[in-house]
């Protein structure tokens, strides 16, 4: 394990998750919440996140850009495309919107053009897989190509089996195990 990754589960842990009764975005209930964006927001943490995120993707060739869903994506892409221009990478970054815009250009994804580039979509944590693929959904629209999915934190409540029964390679940097969720 690398010391950032080691600092960065330890920011996790101590800053971004929270215990009680929580519901998810899926409507399911859980003891504990990791709220990424208490973390992935902060001048200290986001850098690790960039960096673990792009040691995760470093072996999925050809990647132009970086994003997901907003807004849990928006930070994690942020920090992928800085931490990768400081180690001479050229990753560029979109945003995928809930919906398309109804007013100017009317897009749903923002960012530069993606048409025929691979990209790989980001979530900051992963319950059930559907902000990936509402994001790919979106992302096939404008001609992408989906390399991957890449999450900070897996919940493993099923996220992981989903993406790939869609016929997409799965990463995550972080488990609950550690975390000490397990």
């Amino acid at each position: 394990m690398t010391d950032t990754r080691t600092e960065l589960i330890a920011a996790i842990a101590r800053d971004a998750v929270f215990h009680g009764d929580f519901t998810l975005t899926s409507g399911k209930q859980a003891s504990f919440y990791v709220d990424l964006r208490k973390v992935a927001l902060d001048h200290r943490v986001a850098p690790l996140i960039g960096q673990v995120m792009l040691d995760l993707i470093a072996d999925v060739p050809d990647v132009d850009a970086v994003g997901g869903m907003t807004m849990g994506a928006d930070p994690i892409a942020a920090a992928i495309l800085h931490q990768g221009a400081a180690r001479g990478l050229a990753y560029d970054a979109f945003v995928v919107r809930k919906e398309p815009k109804d007013h100017g250009r009317g897009r749903q994804v923002e960012g530069p053009e993606l048409a025929g580039k691979r990209v790989i979509v980001l979530e900051d944590t992963s319950t059930t897989g559907g902000s990936p693929l509402k994001a790919i959904e979106a992302l096939k629209k404008v001609g992408a190509e989906i390399a991957a999915v890449a999450v900070v934190v897996d919940r493993d409540t099923g996220a992981r089996e989903t993406i790939e029964a869609a016929g997409y390679p799965y990463l995550y940097a972080i488990g609950l195990e550690d975390l000490g969720l397990a």
